[in-house]
C-alpha cells in the first residue's frame, strides 16, 4: 500500500541524504499547514533527520513562532519571497536544524494580498545559504500545496546532494 503524501516525492531519498550526512531539517509551513513535515515523518527513519516543523498558518504567529521579522510581514506581506526566506531561517534557527524549509503562498480559492492563487514562495535555509524559489502552480487546493510539498522535497534533496 502506498502512502498518499510520500507517494510520488522523493521523500524517502531526502531521508536517506540527510542521514548519511548526519544532517537534519525543520519546516516552517503556512499553506501547506505541516503537510511537508508529515510527507518526511511517513518515511521510516524520520526521526533521524526531522527535528520538527512550526504551523504558522496565521500571519501574527509567522513572528510570533518563526521569527519573522514584523517590518518583513508590514512591507511584503505574508506570500513573499521574504517571508520565505525568514520563515526557513526561523525554523533552522528555532528547532536546531542544519537546513530550513519555509512556505507561504495562496491555495485558494480566492486571492490574498494581491496575489493570485498558486503563488507560493519556497525558502531553503542550509550550510551553503539560502535559497528563494518563485513557484507558480495551478489546480486545486489539495493540488497547489501537494505540488508546493513535491518542489520543496526535490529541492531540499537537490541542494543536499549538491553541499558535499
Amino acid at each position: 500500500m502506498t502512502d498518499p503524501l510520500t507517494d510520488g516525492t522523493d521523500a524517502a531519498a531526502l531521508v536517506a541524504a540527510l542521514t548519511a550526512r548526519g544532517q537534519t531539517v525543520a519546516t516552517a509551513e503556512s499553506l501547506t499547514a505541516g503537510l511537508f513535515a508529515a510527507t518526511i515523518a511517513g518515511v521510516p527513519g524520520a526521526s533521524l533527520v526531522l527535528r520538527g516543523g512550526l504551523v504558522v498558518y496565521a500571519t501574527d504567529l509567522k513572528a510570533a513562532l518563526a521569527g519573522v521579522d514584523q517590518r518583513v510581514l508590514d512591507g511584503d506581506g505574508p506570500v513573499a519571497a521574504s517571508t520565505a526566506r525568514e520563515l526557513a531561517l526561523g525554523a533552522a534557527h528555532r528547532c536546531g536544524a542544519d537546513w530550513g524549509v519555509g512556505l507561504t503562498g495562496v491555495a485558494g480559492p480566492d486571492q490574498q494580498d494581491g496575489r493570485p492563487v498558486g503563488t507560493v514562495f519556497l525558502g531553503i535555509a542550509g550550510p551553503d545559504g539560502v535559497h528563494i524559489s518563485d513557484l507558480d502552480l495551478r489546480g486545486d487546493r489539495w493540488a497547489i500545496r501537494s505540488a508546493a510539498v513535491r518542489t520543496a522535497v526535490s529541492t531540499l534533496l537537490a541542494r543536499v546532494l549538491g553541499s558535499t
